[in-house]
């Protein structure tokens, strides 16, 4: 909620999610189009990529996927500590030796939940989600009786004394994208379990069902919040802002219930995006697009070298933001920048695949839907802005000897790149030492 209004007013916030619901709806099309399609490709987030742009394409696209998820799992770890702290302020906030201890056994519950099934995961992620589920409407409802639109006017595009200028809303819109993006990651989800799916209909339909839900739920509390309080004092609220926001409304029972439900909701999050950042690599490596060691399960079909290997990575990482909140914010910003590779690269799938079917009887639609798709995903590369963009390069430079591993050892191939996939990787490199001597001079800040 801070996030959002930090850099905008409630009218760039309208466009914002006008945007954003257009977008994410073309990529749930997608994304449901795409599984009805091709439903030979189990994996669709990485599986995409590879079909339409080759071996190293579908590479990248798996590992940005990936790459988001477990940096994800360490924001969630920051924000599951700031909830615990307004019931026990020995957790600080959220970056001291106190909170890398719970949020450690927090990361291995899961992990050993994952292990008995993801079948069993999922049954107790449903359950959080439900009861998550219950704050959110309380809020909405509250908002609801506490809105005031003369508040919600006030200042509506963030000018002050100014005149109205289109360039100031365009830069206020896009400083919503990434959040908006962070608050959508995890709605392929369907797809990325499309191999457990018993009808093939029911991924596209969970999608898009998913997305809907999701876009009404977060437009009314941000958008309701703008009217109960102005947009500097929305910026300035503590996390959780929820909490901080129906606190001033109803008294310390509002924040405590919201704290409560964040607990609950972070909780079911995290657990969801463990399943989805063991999961990816697991599919990727069955089918030869990631090393074979990752494609190993257990008993109970639980990728369990692929969730070992992901979560002694979150462990460290947990570690790494203990000496300071800045790498916390490094790493948030590349999981948010990553995860637009394969929303991409999907929606350029999607646009190949029905411009080449000349057979489908819904074609023209198809291309249309690919080419929404297409714009919004470009788009966000605009909006996320160069620094966040040149900081995922580092992560995506570092997958090329992984790459080389996996063509030369694990696949037997004699050549690693064709000519362009060279041109790529070599451009990714040198983007990476730019990007590196950009963070060391101060030129890059995060």
């Amino acid at each position: 909620m801070n996030d959002m209004s930090a850099n905008a007013g409630a009218g760039a916030v309208i466009i914002g999610w006008i945007i954003t619901g257009i977008g994410m709806l073309s990529l749930a099309f997608t994304f449901q189009n795409l599984t009805n399609k091709r439903p030979d490709l189990q994996a669709g987030v990485y599986s995409y990529a590879e079909a339409g742009f080759g071996k190293y394409m579908g590479f990248n696209s798996a590992w940005g996927y990936w790459l988001s998820v477990w940096l994800g799992n360490i924001s969630y770890a920051t924000l599951l500590m700031s909830a615990l702290t307004y019931f026990f302020p020995i957790f600080g906030d959220g970056h001291n030796w106190i909170s890398f201890i719970v949020g450690s056994i927090f990361l291995w519950i899961c992990h050993f939940l994952i292990l008995r099934g993801i079948q069993s995961a999922s049954f107790i992620n449903t359950v959080i989600t439900i009861t998550k589920l219950i704050p959110l409407f309380l809020f909405i409802v509250i908002m609801i009786v506490a809105f005031r639109l003369n508040i919600f006017t006030s200042d509506f595009w963030l000018m002050g004394d100014k005149p109205f200028n289109f360039g100031d809303v365009l830069a206020q819109v896009k400083s919503t994208m990434l959040v908006t993006v962070w608050v959508f990651s995890g709605i392929e989800g369907a797809v990325i379990f499309s191999g457990y799916a018993k009808k093939r209909k029911d991924i596209g339909r969970a999608t898009v069902l998913g997305i809907v839900i999701v876009s009404l739920i977060y437009m009314l509390v941000t958008l309701l919040s703008f009217g109960v309080m102005k947009q500097a004092q929305l910026s300035n609220l503590h996390q959780p802002a929820m909490a901080y926001l129906l606190q001033s409304v109803v008294g310390k029972w509002g924040a405590i219930i919201v704290n409560l439900g964040l607990i609950v909701s972070v909780i079911g999050a995290w657990l969801s995006f463990t399943m989805f950042a063991s999961e990816v690599p697991y599919a990727a490596a069955k089918s030869g697009s990631f090393p074979k060691l990752f494609a190993k399960s257990n008993k109970n079909g639980a990728p369990v070298n692929s969730l070992i290997f992901t979560n002694i990575l979150v462990e460290i990482f947990m570690i790494s933001f203990l000496i300071s909140s800045e790498v916390y914010h490094f790493f948030y910003s590349i999981s948010s920048a990553a995860v637009l590779v394969p929303y991409a690269f999907s929606a350029f799938y999607q646009l190949k695949y029905s411009y080449l079917d000349h057979q489908g009887h819904d074609r023209n639609k198809n291309i249309f839907l690919g080419i929404v798709a297409s714009i919004y995903s470009c788009w966000l590369l605009y909006a996320a802005g160069m620094s966040y963009i040149l900081l995922a390069t580092i992560m995506f430079a570092a997958a090329i000897p992984v790459y080389y591993y996996l063509q030369k050892i694990d696949n037997k191939e004699k050549f690693v790149f064709n000519k362009l996939e060279r041109l790529i990787a070599i451009l990714l490199f040198i983007l990476a030492i730019i990007s590196i001597i950009c963070l060391l001079n101060g030129l890059i800040k995060i």
